[in-house]
């Protein structure tokens, strides 16, 4: 397989991305869904910071983060603006970023989570630039 920029490209390379962004994709599918279609309450218990934003941002968050789920997985399927999942991914590593800030001004100081989301995306960044 060749990748855009012209040079081999192993089918390993292309595994890899399929498992990691698929992995990632289905993590922000599942979790933009939640912010889309539950109430606070429902939400409160998941995301202790829900209660410190507006719910239409929260709700902004979720659709953000379903298409950037499906930028990484329909452009390099389909083959049309491959570059697209990159940028998904760039988006999601700088969507991690300010939420990192958000648990730090609050009670809830976990970002184990966020910090392990940008490391996901960075692998998947380093695998786009390989493969796509």
């Amino acid at each position: 397989m060749i990748n855009l920029s012209g040079t081999f490209c192993t089918s390993t390379t292309h595994t890899r991305y399929w498992i990691v962004a698929g992995l990632l994709a289905l993590f922000y599918l599942y979790a933009g869904a939640m912010k889309v279609l539950r109430s606070r309450d429902q939400l409160r218990p998941m995301m202790a910071w829900v209660d410190r934003i507006p719910l239409p941002a929260a709700r902004a968050l979720g659709t953000v983060e379903i298409l950037g789920a499906t930028g990484l997985i329909l452009p390099p399927l389909t083959g049309i603006a491959p570059w697209l999942a990159l940028a998904a991914t760039i988006g999601f590593v700088l969507l991690q970023i300010g939420a990192i800030a958000v648990p730090l001004t609050g009670e809830d100081r976990q970002i184990t989570l966020n910090v392990g989301l940008i490391a996901t995306a960075a692998v998947i960044i380093w695998l786009a630039t390989t493969w796509l």
